[in-house]
């Protein structure tokens, strides 16, 4: 028998070794200890320069259901978990607070994007649906930005449903939406994310009638509004364009205007120049040229900024949805506090140490108002007291910050297990996007090389870490 997802009850949307551990601080009358756990990721995606930061909202909606029900009570105890554990989780809700940096803000790697306080068996249960949502949207934003950014003044939709990764999908269009997609053609997910929708026909349709001419009539008699023609199911230049042309003669004379039509396969540059021109010289000035078909950043950005492509409109699928070529942005949850103890992880590879301690991280900004560092502090520090911020890992690389404006980006989204975060739609965080990365100077957005924007953090966090070094040498 096939389950759907859960829609009441999240609390079995998790890693078994989460509830593993949940029993066992249970049991080792830990439970109550005030903990601190720090969401980051490792490296940018797509060797980029930066990481657009999504899916808060999305998380904060499934974490007020993260709750078991009865049924799922019945399985962890057929699972062999103990019954008096079993009970405890019955009335299980996450009680603690959450500080996140908002939604569609830029960030950079081994910075702390989310920290979640609380006991520790709350904020351990969480940590893998934290990790699934946030990691995988902001991999598609990200994405879906960079598109945006070489994209400019011209829209993409984004058309990835059949190539998506399940009911990832969801998410994977609001993502798109949130990085610079101007539509959908998930239907599910512009009613969840009032998102605008679009999509017009297949090559079935074209091929279910006798002949592509009838195909373009009958469609255009059904949407006289909001017609676009795939035009290359037989012959793009011998057939396609010539009866688009046709049809649109035949719909002006009824009053009407084609919208569009689409390029779905073959030289994409050389296609749009000729049907340009073709539909030009028919005094079809107005009809747009869309295009899709294996699109990412990189195909999009030589058609339009080397080969001077008329196109107008770009449909994005398959790369878009599934974050290709990364397959997952290396998001960690790690515990940096217990007891109001600071904890740290060690590691044979430097770059796998974590920082200590709860910890706010302030964004510098230079006299021109861009972007200059971010500085990592612990939580309880006066940022107008920090001089100097130094490598997190070469100390003799050095910043002075003492003259600089600084803005604190983590701010307080959970208190007490309750939602404070004002909802936003996908297009008011895009919105917000933008509005930041005018802030981000040019060198960190290059795809090739991109300049490497620096992170230090403060001479008492620092102290810190080393003592911590320096006990386990």
């Amino acid at each position: 028998m096939m389950m759907s997802l859960p829609t009441n009850h999240w609390g079995l949307y998790t890693d078994l070794y989460e509830l593993t551990m949940a029993q066992g601080y249970f049991f080792c009358e830990k439970k109550d200890e005030p903990a601190a756990f720090n969401y980051f990721f490792r490296t940018n995606p797509f060797h980029g320069g930066f990481t657009v930061f999504a899916g808060l909202q999305s998380f904060l909606e499934v974490l007020s259901s993260f709750t078991f029900s009865e049924s799922d009570i019945q399985y962890l105890k057929d699972q062999g978990f103990n019954n008096i554990f079993l009970q405890f989780l019955e009335g299980f809700r996450f009680s603690g607070n959450i500080l996140s940096v908002h939604e569609g803000e830029i960030m950079f790697p081994n910075e702390p994007v989310v920290q979640v306080e609380g006991n520790i068996l709350e904020c351990q249960l969480i940590e893998s649906l934290l990790l699934n949502i946030l990691n995988f949207q902001s991999l598609i934003a990200t994405k879906s930005f960079r598109i945006k950014m070489v994209a400019g003044d011209k829209t993409y939709a984004e058309f990835g449903l059949r190539r998506a990764q399940g009911t990832g999908a969801l998410h994977a269009s609001r993502a798109s939406a949130i990085g610079g997609a101007s539509s959908t053609s998930n239907v599910m997910a512009g009613k969840s994310y009032h998102l605008p929708v679009s999509g017009t026909q297949a090559h079935s349709w074209i091929q279910s009638f006798s002949n592509e001419i009838d195909a373009f009539r009958a469609y255009a008699k059904v949407h006289p509004e909001n017609t676009v023609l795939l035009v290359d199911t037989y012959n793009t230049l011998k057939s396609g364009i010539p009866n688009a042309i046709v049809v649109a003669k035949e719909m002006e004379k009824a009053g009407n205007r084609m919208q569009a039509v689409r390029l779905d396969s073959g030289d994409l540059a050389y296609l749009s120049k000729k049907a340009r021109k073709m539909l030009d010289d028919a005094g079809l000035n107005y009809i747009q040229i869309i295009a899709s078909n294996q699109l990412n950043e990189y195909v999009i950005n030589s058609l339009l900024k080397d080969q001077h492509a008329p196109i107008d409109s770009f449909g994005v699928g398959t790369e878009l949805v599934t974050g290709k070529a990364d397959a997952a942005l290396d998001g960690v949850y790690k515990l940096c506090e217990i007891n109001g103890t600071p904890r740290m992880k060690f590691s044979e590879n430097t770059e796998k140490m974590t920082l200590p301690g709860k910890k706010q991280v302030y964004r510098c900004y230079d006299n021109n108002g861009m972007f200059f560092r971010d500085a990592i502090l612990l939580q309880d520090e006066n940022p107008e007291e920090a001089e100097t911020i130094f490598h997190p890992v070469y100390s003799e690389k050095r910043t002075r910050i003492n003259m600089l404006k600084k803005e604190p980006l983590l701010h307080p989204v959970v208190k007490n297990g309750q939602v404070v975060l004002k909802n936003k739609t996908p297009g008011e965080i895009h919105q917000y996007l933008i509005n930041r990365s005018e802030k981000l100077p040019e060198e960190h957005k290059r795809f090739i090389s991109p300049h490497i924007y620096k992170v230090g953090i403060s001479p008492n966090l620092m102290e810190i870490r080393n003592q911590f070094t320096a006990g386990f040498e």
